[in-house]
């Protein structure tokens, strides 16, 4: 198995308690990469500015994510520009050490952000792209998406149906009942 796209590996080792900035930006043919990965149509720009602190085994990872993309449209594929900044909040943990890679975690809703490490380093550029991707549309319309679905027939809510020609024999049939 290849490693992630985008890798910007620190050690733990390398961290103290005092609160360390730290730049992120990937190169093209990262980004190039990425775009694949998530399915985009480019990744012009993915940089985040982020702040690390550390207590004990844990760090947290404030920051900001700024990044520049292309996805297709849901109705017609054409391009949806979109720019992002995102600020953020993760905090590594070790794996516990009775857990294995496969195992399930479970986790509450305060921990949501939570990613374990299971080295002596953690991913900066792999939660980078992980927090892109959480963030991207799910639905991307370009401005044309309304015309494309009505001319697929494809209805937005609370547009009226058109009457339906069978509308009318059902309502007869109706009326034959006894």
């Amino acid at each position: 198995m290849t490693g992630p796209e985008f890798s910007r590996r620190v050690r733990i080792d390398t961290l103290g308690e005092q609160p360390r900035e730290i730049e992120v930006a990937a190169e093209p043919a990262e980004r190039a990469a990425l775009a694949r990965r998530f399915g985009l149509l480019g990744l012009d720009r993915l940089e985040a500015a982020l702040v690390l602190s550390r207590k004990g085994e844990e760090i947290a990872v404030g920051g900001t994510l700024q990044a520049e993309l292309a996805q297709a449209c849901v109705a017609s594929g054409a391009p949806v520009p979109a720019a992002l900044i995102v600020p953020f909040e993760i905090l590594f943990r070790p794996q516990p050490a009775d857990g294995r890679p496969d195992e399930e975690v479970e986790l509450s809703e305060s921990e949501m952000d939570v990613v374990f490490y299971d080295k002596a380093e953690i991913d900066l550029g792999e939660a980078v792209a992980e927090t892109l991707s959480l963030n991207l549309d799910p639905y991307p319309r370009a401005p044309e998406a309304d015309a494309v679905l009505r001319a697929a027939g494809v209805q937005r809510e609370g547009e009226e149906e058109k009457e339906n020609p069978f509308a009318a024999l059902a309502g007869l049939k109706d009326k034959l009942k006894p």
